[in-house]
């Protein structure tokens, strides 16, 4: 029998224009900006190369690319990460791009064209022999990612859906996710407003991680809590650290880890991608991981319960 320890990342790339500024525009503000660079973004291959370089696990990702260059750095960053790529290539539609604005404080607004991504189908979902895991998020096109987590579930794959960007989600896309990631914004756009735990506990039979940035992460699993608190770290870009975050848990998960200590591996992995400039720039080496897990402070574990609403 064939083992299952490889991932499979379906979902966007995007070429990231960034810009730093003071601080993020207002509606009709013009902020004059500083520095600008180019960066691998887009929410899928930003996890595939952490799946592959941060969490150390055989990646395989499903990706749409045009035929220009802004689809160069792309390929070639997944390459250097060690991701298979499966590429569809789009020839009447440009590759995916995103704006970001960075502010002063590291945080960023941003806007994507999705372009080749809005070109992905159903059928494109590459074989699954030896795969363990299929990770999604919502920059593909949604009746292609139900239908890739059917295919996945039927196969005794692993689905793990990280509901970025926030949208609501249908009870038949829900039925299919074995792991829901979500932050807060996403969490309401699914389960509706409330605490965190009340929000939870609408969604039933899913395994629910909600990230929660600077605090940390909370979880519950197979109907109980896990809290995981943040590292501490001197940020400088939280673009991408959320992707991180997906790709390290799931390579994690792949390789044998317990959920507790996937979350825990994840959290180290985001808070060093927030040290760094850039998406798949930022995304740290396996070992630089196991080097915070040692030495790094987290941040407090009461403060995060409290916030939860779990006391």
């Amino acid at each position: 029998m064939t083992s299952r320890n490889t991932v499979l990342v379906a979902g966007s790339a995007n070429l990231d224009f960034v810009v730093r500024a003071p601080h993020i525009p207002a509606p009709g503000e013009t902020v004059l900006g500083g520095d600008f660079r180019t960066f691998p973004g887009g929410k899928g291959a930003n996890q595939a190369v952490a799946c592959a370089r941060a969490g150390g696990a055989r990646t395989r990702m499903l990706v749409a690319l045009g035929v220009d260059a802004f689809a160069n750095p792309l390929e070639e960053s997944l390459r250097a990460a060690g991701v298979d790529a499966r590429i569809v290539r789009v020839p009447d539609e440009a590759t995916g791009v995103a704006f970001i604005c960075l502010s002063a404080d590291a945080e960023n607004a941003i806007t994507v064209a999705p372009g080749a991504n809005s070109r992905l189908r159903a059928a494109d979902l590459p074989e699954l022999s030896g795969v363990s895991h299929l990770l999604l998020q919502l920059e593909s096109p949604l009746d292609a990612v139900l239908a890739w987590a059917r295919a996945a579930r039927d196969a005794g794959v692993r689905v793990v859906l990280n509901a970025a960007p926030a949208r609501p989600l249908s009870m038949e896309l829900l039925a299919t996710i074995d792991v829901l990631i979500v932050n807060e914004g996403e969490l309401r756009a699914i389960a509706g407003e409330g605490g965190i735990s009340a929000a939870v506990a609408r969604l039933a039979g899913i395994d629910v991680i909600v990230t929660l940035g600077a605090r940390g992460s909370c979880a519950h699993a197979q109907g109980e809590w896990l809290l995981q608190p943040a590292f501490e770290v001197e940020a400088i870009d939280t673009t991408g650290a959320g992707d991180t975050f997906c790709g390290v848990f799931v390579a994690a998960l792949a390789q044998g880890h317990e959920f507790a200590d996937a979350l825990r591996r994840a959290s180290a992995a985001s808070a060093l991608a927030c040290t760094r400039l850039g998406a798949q720039s930022a995304v740290p080496a396996h070992a630089e991981i196991d080097a915070l897990l040692v030495a790094g402070r987290p941040t407090s574990l009461v403060a995060l319960r409290r916030y939860c609403g779990l006391e």
